[in-house]
């Protein structure tokens, strides 16, 4: 049985070099058309196959996918999927990279390949999760340092606990959207700083964060918890994240509980879960932890990954503007400390459960993840290929995030998550 990680492995479907999706790949996202209601694909090249329709060709027959199969491929969400457990995402991956292999000719048939085999763009992508909860972290220093020197100070910029535990709040899962929705402006509270009083209307200040989120694939029981050697048993996959922000409506709210309006207003995830065992070849280790964390959050091996990741704003009729290259494995808080910390009181997990990283920021201006950073808080305005500016986004900008791992000719991507700035309702 062939690893389905192996450098090796060539489909029969033409992967054109550079795509984010080679057989390696695989990633679970969920689709529909005009003919058919939602159902789970795999993408493949610039394809989605359609997992729903290779399973009524038998071809997972054989498989211990228990009694809900192949309903659990006409779903509206992966959860159900997600929930059958590891063994099934494997063998399910396991399968279609066996059935899309150079020297497999069971999907080749026309009636086969008619049926199971779709263009991406001939298909509408879904949310690929209903997150019942949704946790945003704060996890990169380099981020966190830079809005400290904004905001508190420059001396002092990390709070006391910062470097002890990994920071988050509990956030808005309702207005989680997939990627291509498009993202009005929100009214809310704002405070000029010489203002002897707050106003209301159209947010000033909008911005994005980039960000990568994992989905839970393992609950638990009110009141386990999580060791930090079983943490990434209970997360299925990765997907980039847009957590858009209102930055003048949540630096006036957040004092003292922390974001609300100036975040819920909507937060977008791309269409494909990257699995974890898809990345495995691409794990690294983080920053050094000083001081060394205590001992339910202290990690052995390696628990960041090197995923490359970039922004692109693009105003209404204009060119698209690169503003920032960065990295998800510069985060000082992995994602497995961020789960066993998240479950450490007793806390719940359940399938579907999103949580995100936090804005991803590096060591170099072109590496910072928002606006805010890299406009340095409106004072160092960003120049785009049209020739405009921007302190914060404008509306009608469209941001397109895209994420991919590289390494020894293996490219494993993320495909993009993107959004388009509507103006703010009228009340």
């Amino acid at each position: 049985m062939a690893n389905p990680n192996d450098p090796a492995l060539h489909s029969w479907i033409d992967i054109a070099p550079g795509s984010d999706f080679p057989i390696q790949n695989l990633p679970f996202g969920v689709f529909e058309t005009e003919e058919h209601g939602p159902r789970l694909g795999v993408a493949i090249s610039e394809y989605v196959l359609d997992l729903y329709a290779v399973s009524q060709f038998g071809f997972f027959e054989d498989l211990e996918l228990g009694a809900k199969m192949p309903k659990v491929f006409r779903r509206r969400s992966l959860n159900q999927f997600i929930a059958l457990g590891r063994p099934a995402w494997r063998a399910v991956r396991q399968r279609v990279s066996e059935l899309l292999r150079h020297d497999n000719a069971a999907l080749r048939a026309d009636e086969v390949m008619r049926e199971c085999l779709l263009r991406q763009s001939e298909v509408q992508m879904l949310r690929p999760v209903k997150p019942h909860n949704y946790t945003d972290f704060y996890s990169s220093i380099e981020h966190a340092t830079n809005v400290g020197i904004m905001f508190r100070d420059p001396a002092n910029a990390l709070l006391p606990n910062w470097r002890h535990i990994p920071i988050g709040y509990h956030g808005r899962a309702s207005s989680i959207v997939v990627s291509g929705t498009d993202i009005r402006r929100p009214n809310g509270q704002r405070k000029a700083p010489d203002a002897a009083a707050p106003t209301f209307g159209p947010s000033q200040q909008l911005d994005f964060e980039l960000e990568v989120g994992f989905i839970v694939g393992k609950g638990t029981q009110l009141g386990d918890t999580v060791p930090i050697q079983n943490a990434e048993d209970h997360i299925f996959g990765l997907v980039l994240f847009n957590d858009w922000s209102a930055r003048d409506i949540q630096s006036w709210e957040y004092v003292p509980l922390g974001p609300f309006l100036g975040k819920s207003f909507g937060s977008s995830v791309s269409p494909w879960v990257v699995t974890l065992d898809a990345l495995e070849p691409f794990r690294v280790a983080g920053p050094v932890q000083e001081p060394e964390p205590l001992l339910y959050l202290r990690q052995l091996d390696k628990h960041n990954f090197d995923v490359n990741l970039e922004v692109v704003i693009q105003p209404e009729g204009g060119p698209e503007t690169t503003v920032s290259h960065s990295n998800f494995g510069l985060m000082y808080w992995s994602m497995a400390q961020q789960l066993t910390h998240q479950a450490s009181n007793g806390c719940n997990l359940q399938v579907g459960d999103l949580y995100a990283s936090g804005t991803i920021s590096g060591p170099t201006p072109d590496s910072l993840g928002s606006m805010l950073e890299l406009a340095w808080r409106g004072t160092r305005p960003l120049p785009l290929a049209d020739g405009s500016e921007r302190k914060f986004l404008l509306d009608g900008d469209t941001v397109t995030m895209r994420g991919y791992c590289e390494r020894d000719g293996l490219r494993i991507g993320f495909g993009e998550v993107t959004g388009k700035i509507l103006p703010a309702p009228v009340l």
